[in-house]
C-alpha cells in the first residue's frame, strides 16, 4: 500500500472505519466507538447477512494482538442468551511490514482452524469467498489514501481458508 504503516494501524485500530474496510459488505456503521489501544479490549460491530437467522445481528471481538505499527488481530464472537462473551475459534490478523518509507506490505489472514466441527456446520465455513480478503485489502488502501470508501451488497458464502 502507498502509505506509511502507522497510518494503515491507525485506519485498523479504528473500529468505526471497519464497515469501510469490510469487503462483503456485513459490517455495518458503529455509531460509537473508540480506537483501540490494547490486546484485551472487546469491541462490538453491528452486521447484517441475509443468512443470519436475525439478519441483523451484533459481533463481539476480542482484541488478541495489539502491536502497533505491526500487527493487529482480534477473535470474533458473540455475547450468549446469559450475558456471557463466547468466542467461536475465528480471528482476523493484519501484518504491516514497511517496505520503504511511505510503502507498507500489508498481510490479511483469516483463520477459522479453531472453529468446532458444530459452529463450522452450523454457519458453513468459510462463510465468504476468498476474494472478500482482497476486496478489504482494496479498500483499506483506499481509505487510507483517498478517504470513506463505498462498497456494494453481501456476497454468497463459500471460500477457504
Amino acid at each position: 500500500m502507498n502509505a506509511p504503516a502507522e497510518a494503515i494501524f491507525a485506519v485498523l485500530a479504528d473500529p468505526a472505519k471497519h464497515a469501510a474496510i469490510d469487503g462483503t459488505g456485513w459490517v455495518r456503521e458503529t455509531a460509537a466507538s473508540k480506537p483501540l489501544t490494547a490486546a484485551g479490549q472487546i469491541f462490538r460491530m453491528p452486521m447484517y447477512h441475509a443468512g443470519h437467522p436475525d439478519g441483523n445481528y451484533e459481533t463481539a471481538n476480542r482484541v488478541q494482538v495489539f502491536d502497533p505499527p505491526s500487527t493487529i488481530s482480534w477473535e470474533t464472537g458473540y455475547e450468549a442468551d446469559d450475558g456471557t462473551l463466547r468466542f467461536g475459534g475465528w480471528n482476523w490478523r493484519y501484518d504491516l511490514t514497511p517496505a520503504g518509507p511511505a510503502n507498507t506490505t500489508v498481510t490479511l489472514s483469516y483463520d477459522w482452524s479453531a472453529a468446532s466441527e458444530s459452529t463450522r456446520e452450523l454457519i458453513g465455513f468459510p462463510p465468504f469467498p476468498p476474494e472478500h480478503l482482497a476486496n478489504s485489502l482494496a479498500h483499506l488502501a483506499e481509505l487510507v489514501t483517498h478517504g470513506p470508501v463505498t462498497h456494494g451488497p453481501a456476497r454468497a458464502a463459500g471460500s477457504t481458508a
